[in-house]
């Protein structure tokens, strides 16, 4: 057992002082702990690696840590599927399916989190043909409110797996998760900076033309720094990026100089254009191919609270002009980049795509800078287009405004209802966005 020292998230959006910390090492362990917490009277939740912008994982009562309840539990060679324990961390998924020659479809381009935190709260990454996180799970096992375990998948419970497969920490403790991977693949990614202006009017035709398409665009300056990535065989030849390059463009310019940059904005915001206009020719005009998991995925030590929505697809470029129009009426100085993506429809519960195809556009902001009146007027753009917040970023939405953005949302909420009626695995999180 551990000490009531404070928790905060990789952010610093949120803090909880749990009355317990517990780091269980088993699936057993889990069932044993959520039984005592019952027993107390205290609220239970798992933590992963900290990187939800929202209070989704704050743990009032007892705290679990699942880094121990990770690693492999079995591979199903046949059908290309592999059981993971819920704490295992996804940049540690490689290395584990390396020997079997799989990869997972799809990443979004942070790794640190965990695989059920991740799919939890709607993690994805980008591809008009490819869904968040969560639809690669075709199992998973959880420890619901009475310490029992229920399993989900094709053979049992399959009505359910909608639901758990994104299920916001609020059913019950995942400790098993299984994923259908695909045969290892390699990425020929091409990021180069192109004018937004020309980008804009064929933005759905160029993410429908390839595998994989986002941009980024810093406000105040005419420049989309857009990705390109092509799928090839696992035997493709790669040619990745030089040790020396690779290190220049994402660990000293992409993190250590623009760190700098923000926080000299930070502390003179009217010098932000020229900031901005400095770090959109930082980023690198390059060309390179590699194993799938080295080019989705890229290092962000730089501290930023972010807010992302999802919107149909038709309304992406309308969202995306919209927000560019919003800063300079406003007069803003906003240092982070603006983020583009897409996504397929799927048929999980409470998904961001739930339904339909999707583009995401995520705003940013320094940590040190306040977020608020950039993200509600946002927010208020989004809404009206329909859109949906993704559940571990920042957002103001509750049930009531919820509810009618995901048609099967009172379903999931009569689940919880059966699942967990004490709210055993509650908090003021998920009371705000599901309901008391």
């Amino acid at each position: 057992m551990g000490t009531t020292t404070a928790w905060t998230n990789w952010a610093r959006t949120e803090r909880a002082w749990p009355v317990r910390v517990e780091r269980p090492d088993s699936v057993g362990a889990v069932q044993r702990l959520v039984r005592a917490a019952a027993g107390a009277g205290l609220p239970i939740k798992a933590v992963g690696a900290g990187h939800s912008f929202t209070g989704i994982a704050v743990a009032p009562g007892v705290l679990l840590e699942l880094d121990a309840l990770s690693g492999l539990v079995r591979v199903d060679r046949e059908r290309g599927r592999v059981t993971l324990r819920a704490g295992t961390r996804l940049h540690d998924i490689p290395r584990l399916l390396e020997p079997f020659g799989l990869a997972m479809p799809n990443l979004g381009d942070i790794d640190r989190q965990s695989v059920a935190g991740a799919i939890s709260t709607g993690t994805h990454g980008t591809g008009i043909a490819f869904g968040g996180i969560a639809t690669q799970v075709v199992g998973v096992t959880m420890v619901t409110a009475d310490g029992e375990l229920l399993t989900s998948d094709a053979e049992q419970e399959s009505g359910l797996l909608p639901a758990l497969a994104l299920a916001l920490g609020a059913l019950g403790i995942l400790v098993e998760v299984t994923l259908q991977c695909v045969p290892a693949f390699v990425l020929h990614a091409v990021e180069r900076p192109e004018s937004l202006d020309e980008l804009l009017p064929t933005l759905l035709d160029r993410a429908a033309a390839v595998d994989h398409f986002e941009f980024y665009w810093f406000p105040h300056t005419a420049t989309a720094l857009t990705k390109t990535n092509h799928r090839l065989p696992g035997d493709a030849p790669t040619r990745p990026l030089r040790p020396v390059a690779k290190w220049v463009d994402d660990t000293l310019l992409a993190n250590g100089v623009y760190r700098v940059l923000c926080n000299t904005g930070a502390v003179a915001p009217a010098i932000v254009p020229r900031v901005n206009r400095l770090a959109d020719r930082l980023v690198g005009d390059r060309e390179f191919t590699d194993r799938s998991t080295r080019v989705f995925t890229s290092s962000r030590t730089v501290r930023f609270v972010e807010m992302e929505y999802a919107v149909p697809l038709e309304h992406l470029p309308t969202a995306f002009a919209r927000i560019r129009a919003l800063i300079e009426e406003r007069g803003w100085r906003i240092s982070f980049p603006i983020e583009v993506r897409v996504a397929a429809a799927d048929e999980l519960w409470l998904s961001t795509a739930s339904g339909r195809a999707t583009g995401y556009v995520a705003v940013h902001r320094f940590f040190r800078e306040d977020p608020g009146e950039y993200f509600r007027a946002v927010e208020a753009i989004m809404i009206e287009l329909g859109g949906r917040p993704h559940w571990g970023k920042l957002h103001g939405r509750d049930a009531s405004s919820l509810r009618g953005a995901y048609p099967r949302f009172d379903e999931f909420v009569r689940l919880r209802d059966r699942l967990d009626p004490g709210r055993l695995f509650g908090n003021r999180y998920l009371a705000r966005v599901l309901g008391e």
